[in-house]
């Protein structure tokens, strides 16, 4: 026995990823884990993205998180620790969503968020009274979480390990997300002291935002991009484009240090095109706008396959995004995932083609679209992808983008994971 307990983290990988994994961020579940964990225990990660599993070491507890793509992997991981006779806790949105699959591979599980039970799991586990599950219900609009650890991440190389979240939930409840019926119908932020506090514990230099909409709440995220004025951060989120209705939220934005910001258009046209957070499609071109004048780089997403889409929806998504002139589009194939209510409506109606986890990753079809086959809806993601990044269509978006060598890095990047890999999710 170790004079410490000790927690072995695991990230599940599906695949290797070669040079690419130097564009990986950490999991900042684990992170999150691993600032959890009282000083008495020794947190060590077995990362698959970077390194193999040793699944030989001596460990008191092996954490692992899943989301549904990773799920299949996780639990083979799982299966194997526990012939061995170590106990496994599973956790993230997989988990969450389908406790009663997981906890077939685990002596616990965490449904929902883990730092407010995870104390009480360790202490359960030492006492011999480990529970199946462990759940948290948000409650409240008030975040509040330790700073995430990074001495447990060692020498192993990512894109950046400054990573953070701001806030968490979504009153938005889109039909196939998850983050509102487990994470709370309003967004609830961490006090802006605290972030800031945070942020001046990194050195300067890039930084991401793993928010799923860190500009949710102008009023509350205002206060954050003003005391990031100047404190010599690159950094990049997620947000919808409404926040860019606000021309002082724009300003703002920029003078932080954003570099770059993932928006979701979802669809061109339809009932996805005028949804809240999307703001109305008219809107859409002047909003884009007016953020790349700021010189941060937007990355605008669409999903195809919506039960609205017929097959002339691939042109018109890639000429839309044109129009928009978004400096990155990014294309996804609708994906039901459990726990959604559209998973839940193409299992009564008899559309959802399987539940093999591995394949629920927006690059492969896993229901029957409602105007054209599977094989339809594939080939038009392959094919409007490589059309948006010929070399003709990047140089007309680069040339037309403030900050012309970042936005032509990141679609060269861009077009080497499309090209490089046929059907590749990059």
């Amino acid at each position: 026995m170790n004079e410490k307990p000790r927690l072995l983290l695991v990230y599940p990988a599906i695949h290797k990823l070669g040079w690419v994994k130097r564009f990986q961020l950490p999991s900042l579940s684990l992170k999150q884990v691993a600032a959890a964990t009282p000083p008495a225990w020794e947190v060590l990660l077995a990362d698959e993205v970077q390194e193999d599993i040793d699944f030989d070491g001596d460990y008191d507890l092996v954490g692992i998180t899943a989301m549904t793509h990773q799920a299949v992997r996780a639990y083979q991981i799982a299966d194997r620790f526990r012939q061995k006779g170590v106990p496994v806790v599973l956790g993230g949105m997989h988990p969450t969503v389908l406790p009663d699959e997981a906890i077939e591979h685990a002596d616990a599980v965490v449904i929902g968020e883990a730092e407010p039970v995870w104390v009480g799991l360790l202490d359960d586990l030492l006492n011999n009274r480990l529970k199946k599950f462990y759940r948290m219900v948000p409650e409240g609009d008030l975040l509040e979480i330790p700073w995430s650890r990074t001495d447990f991440l060692g020498s192993r190389k990512y894109l950046t390990t400054r990573t953070l979240q701001a806030s968490r939930g979504c009153p938005y409840n889109c039909p196939f997300c998850t983050i509102t019926p487990y994470f709370g119908r309003t967004f609830r932020y961490r006090d802006p002291k605290d972030i800031l506090a945070e942020l001046a514990s990194f050195e300067p230099g890039l930084m991401v935002f793993l928010d799923d909409n860190i500009l949710g709440d102008p009023l509350r995220a205002k206060p954050i991009l003003k005391g990031m004025a100047g404190m010599g951060f690159k950094w990049g989120g997620q947000a919808n484009l409404r926040f860019a209705e606000d021309p002082e939220l724009v300003r703002l934005l920029a003078d932080s240090g954003c570099i770059g910001i993932f928006v979701g258009l979802e669809s061109p046209d339809g009932e996805f095109a005028n949804h809240p957070k999307t703001a109305g499609k008219s809107k859409q071109s002047d909003l884009i706008k007016r953020i790349r004048d700021t010189g941060i780089v937007v990355e605008a997403s669409v999903i195809f396959g919506f039960d609205d889409h017929n097959e002339g929806i691939f042109e018109r998504t890639v000429r839309y995004l044109e129009d928009c002139r978004a400096s990155l589009p990014t294309f996804h194939i609708l994906t039901p995932y459990p726990g959604t209510a559209l998973f839940t409506q193409y299992q009564k109606e008899g559309r959802m083609l399987h539940t093999d986890w591995q394949s629920y990753d927006h690059s492969q079809v896993v229901f029957q679209p409602k105007q054209m086959s599977p094989e339809r809806l594939h080939k038009g993601w392959v094919d409007a992808r490589r059309e948006a990044y010929s070399w003709s269509a990047i140089a007309g978006r680069v040339m037309q983008s403030p900050g012309k060598g970042v936005n032509l890095l990141y679609n060269i990047l861009r077009r080497g994971g499309i090209y490089g890999k046929e059907g590749s999710a990059a």
